[in-house]
């Protein structure tokens, strides 16, 4: 098992969710049509294909330029409201990483917690308003445990999604009736830390 990484872990790490997105995407539209605007699945399939092709054409050498150039792709493909958030997150975890060439776990989760605190400001959320904050608060703070615990986390905070009432988002104009539906970007964002672990068990990052 090894304790650091390099650009190379997350650009598959990246890889890895766009295989996933695009695996789920008509799960992820089928929630959106529910409480949203029924085009979650097709954007974040769009803007994922986006940054793979990009990272596999010009491979950034430090962790930190795989995650800024994420966020610089995400922002301009995926459009709608989750172009920005989905952006920021990568963007400003990559900007907290700086130009260190190898990083751990631990930082990890750090950069991502400086990313998720930055979403909240941008889409003026908290946890409980059934958003992608609800899947991702929770998938942070067990990265600092484990991959395995982020996964866990963010699974359990997508599902805890289902009996809250919206308060932001396309889906707070529903009031009661967004009640009984789990929410889209809390559902994506939790593939985020599934596919990390994925990643990181199949390669024996710990």
């Amino acid at each position: 098992m090894t304790e650091t990484f390099g650009a190379e872990f997350l650009v598959r790490w990246l890889a890895a969710v766009a295989e996933t997105v695009d695996r789920e995407a008509d799960r992820l539209t089928e929630l959106d049509s529910a409480i949203g605007d029924a085009d979650h699945g097709a954007n974040l399939k769009r803007g994922f294909a986006a940054v793979t092709e990009t990272l596999a054409k010009e491979p950034p050498v430090t962790p930190g330029a795989v995650l800024t150039t994420a966020g610089r792709h995400l922002i301009s493909t995926v459009g709608g409201a989750s172009g920005p958030l989905y952006g920021t997150l990568p963007r400003r975890a990559g900007k907290t990483l700086g130009e260190e060439e190898t990083i751990g776990r631990v930082r990890l989760a750090e950069a991502l917690e400086a990313g998720v605190a930055a979403v909240a400001q941008l889409g003026g959320a908290q946890v409980g308003d059934k958003t992608m904050l609800d899947s991702l608060v929770p998938g942070v703070e067990g990265l600092r445990t484990s991959f395995g615990a982020a996964r866990a986390a963010a699974d359990e905070g997508a599902v805890g999604t289902v009996p809250l009432r919206a308060r932001k988002g396309r889906a707070s104009y529903l009031g009661e009736r967004s009640v009984g539906h789990q929410d889209p970007g809390a559902t994506s964002s939790a593939l985020l830390f599934s596919t990390l672990a994925e990643t990181a068990g199949a390669e024996g990052v710990s």
